[in-house]
């Protein structure tokens, strides 16, 4: 038996201490706004923030948690930084088919939580290892930006 912080909330779960994180989220607690992407942590369509750090769940074994607190896309409105981002986000239009975008979104919000006023470098670091098979990549820097200039 596991005990999780996820999103606030503990949660005892039944799961192998090798089982990524992924699909503790996904098909244990029913969390399924984290996606599977390429499943070796390339993709970073599973990006949640564990203890506010972007990190790929589909490579983190739900045992290395420990005490951690995990975050996900249905939690991230509720802080301050993805809360502007996710406003940015649809005031930019960002998401198309949207598959990679539970991913973009809380990448970028451990950006803004790290660095508020971030440039170019900054975004292009942050986000280089989210991949986009749409294209979207201008309008998620552009978001970005506007994030970071809202109050």
């Amino acid at each position: 038996m596991l005990n999780l912080t996820v999103n606030g909330v503990a949660h005892d779960v039944e799961a192998p201490a090798d089982m990524p994180l992924l699909w503790v989220l996904r098909d244990l607690l029913g969390l399924t706004g984290t996606k599977f992407g390429c499943g070796i942590a390339q993709c970073g369509a599973c990006t949640v923030h564990v203890d506010g750090a972007p990190l790929r769940s589909c490579q983190l074994p739900v045992g290395t948690l420990g005490t951690r607190a995990v975050t996900t896309i249905e939690a991230i409105g509720e802080t301050p930084a993805g809360a502007r981002v996710q406003r940015a986000w649809l005031d930019h239009e960002v998401i198309q088919c949207g598959y990679c975008q539970s991913g973009q979104i809380m990448a970028a919000a451990a950006l803004l939580a790290g660095t508020p006023a971030p440039d170019d470098a900054d975004i292009a670091a942050a986000m280089s290892g989210n991949i986009c098979r749409c294209g979207t990549y201008v309008r998620i820097r552009e978001a970005i930006k506007k994030a970071a200039a809202t109050p």
